[in-house]
């Protein structure tokens, strides 16, 4: 009989077909085997747990620099925090600066994180306004494919970087003769900001105005826009942080047109609201871009992740600190919020244990599904050859989020009091144990950069 390095036992394996009661074998940095009676030089008993494969959130900003301030979780606490909540892959940004050529924005991020990761990760090239506008640095696209940066960052929002139709049809044009795949942040900008500013002018500063001038249509039309020039371009995109019915709608239309087009949603869209959050006391925290909506849109993107009119859960993890999020205007706050560690336990509680999605399902959208849209060929399912990246999750484990509980940086966390039954346990990254009994026992540097294939390879 072979003798596997590891083999995790006595637990119910979630796999792309279905459960199963069996053994999870291990060699080096690969899953090997599933069985029954396997052995291993070393057990891992994972009796009444789930056993998952490592989670994938394809949507992060570590250590972000925005306008003077540097987000508040770096490489190595962010990803630590993402091992214990049982997340082993996740994908950042480079962001080029004016000047700056697309390879050099990959090497400098890659040096900010390589050394310090405590899981693997990937990067999307962001394509500001002034490198769309330059037909040199989009010649450069293929190249950064050819690194294994194969998705790219697009916007519809935010001065000096979002596009107007012609540069994101170029840009997308680019992107899609090289192989590569669009993430898109759809808004429809210079209107929002025309919107704020009017609001500001009149004496409304309060963190609701955040949501009253940036109107679910007017998101909802940006898809639909970009969607089509997706389609002429011939690019496969990727829509960021839906947290609204109208851009649902779109994506589920778009698709039935034949676009090629997946779709996100995140645990605050699903779980807050803006007349709670927003229209609270501490509304400003809870400012991010797309805003919080209401409790009707959070139904419809509960159903959409059931019925595939959705395709995976991010977090859009952008941490800031209570005092950097204090300021005297919405307009002034910097957008984002912390939630890296707890998406798989609150979609585990709140998606399967309330019936909205099946354990499969819940896999497929935080696993699965975005491994497989960013092109990371090794990641995302308990199969022979895949990574070794394993999750044991206690479905009977009892906790309530707060700061106190979480590895995050911030001091503060949107998801304070809520109490979550399913918990990670014990996190596995290409076969080496990095949490063991929800203890972190890795090191920053376990991580690795991952080179992902464009959509001619994966």
């Amino acid at each position: 009989m072979h003798v596997y390095d590891t083999v995790i036992s006595g637990g119910c394996l979630i796999l792309p077909g279905g459960l199963a009661h069996a053994d999870l074998a291990l060699d080096g940095p690969s899953i090997a085997a599933i069985g029954h009676g396997l052995a291993g030089t070393r057990t891992i008993d994972a009796g009444g747990c789930y056993v998952l494969p490592g989670g994938v959130d394809p949507h992060v900003h570590l250590q972000l620099a925005l306008g003077g301030l540097v987000s508040t979780d770096s490489f190595a606490s962010g990803t630590i925090a993402a091992a214990c909540g049982g997340t082993t892959t996740v994908v950042d940004f480079a962001d080029p600066q004016p000047g700056q050529s697309l390879a050099d924005a990959l090497a400098v991020r890659r040096s900010e994180a390589d050394g310090q990761v405590a899981v693997d990760y990937g990067l999307h090239m962001t394509i500001p306004t002034w490198h769309a506008q330059t037909p040199e640095r989009l010649a450069e696209v293929p190249a950064l494919v050819d690194a294994g940066c194969a998705t790219f960052k697009l916007y519809q929002a935010y001065a000096r970087m979002e596009l107007d139709d012609v540069a994101l049809y170029r840009a997308m044009a680019a992107v899609a003769q090289a192989g590569g795949r669009v993430v898109l942040h759809s808004e429809t900008g210079p209107l929002l900001e025309h919107l704020r500013g009017q609001a500001v002018a009149a004496g409304h500063i309060g963190a609701i105005w955040h949501e009253r001038t940036r109107p679910a249509r007017l998101e909802a039309t940006a898809i639909h826009r970009a969607a089509e020039i997706a389609h002429l371009a011939g690019c496969p995109v990727h829509i960021f942080h839906v947290g609204c019915a109208e851009g649902v709608a779109e994506i589920v239309a778009a698709r039935a047109r034949g676009i090629d087009i997946t779709g996100e949603s995140c645990p605050h869209y699903l779980l807050l609201t803006a007349d709670e959050q927003l229209g609270g006391v501490d509304g400003n925290l809870y400012i991010c871009a797309p805003p919080l909506r209401a409790a009707e849109d959070q139904s419809a993107l509960w159903r959409a992740l059931a019925a595939n009119g959705l395709d995976l859960i991010s977090t859009d993890h952008c941490p800031w600190t209570r005092s950097e999020k204090s300021q005297h205007s919405f307009a002034q706050v910097p957008g984002g919020v912390p939630g890296i560690e707890a998406r798989l336990s609150l979609i585990h509680h709140f998606g399967v244990n309330r019936g909205h999605i099946s354990l499969p399902r819940w896999v497929e959208l935080c696993a699965t599904a975005p491994a497989r849209r960013m092109g990371l060929a090794r990641k995302g399912a308990l199969l022979p050859g895949y990574d070794g990246d394993v999750v044991i999750f206690d479905p009977q484990r009892q906790k309530t989020i707060s700061p106190d509980t979480l590895h995050e940086a911030a001091d503060w966390t949107p998801f304070a009091g809520l109490a979550v039954t399913g918990w990670p346990r014990t996190v596995l990254l290409r076969g080496q144990v990095i949490v063991e009994n929800e203890k972190y026992v890795g090191a920053p540097g376990d991580g690795r950069f991952i080179r992902r294939g464009g959509k001619r390879q994966a």
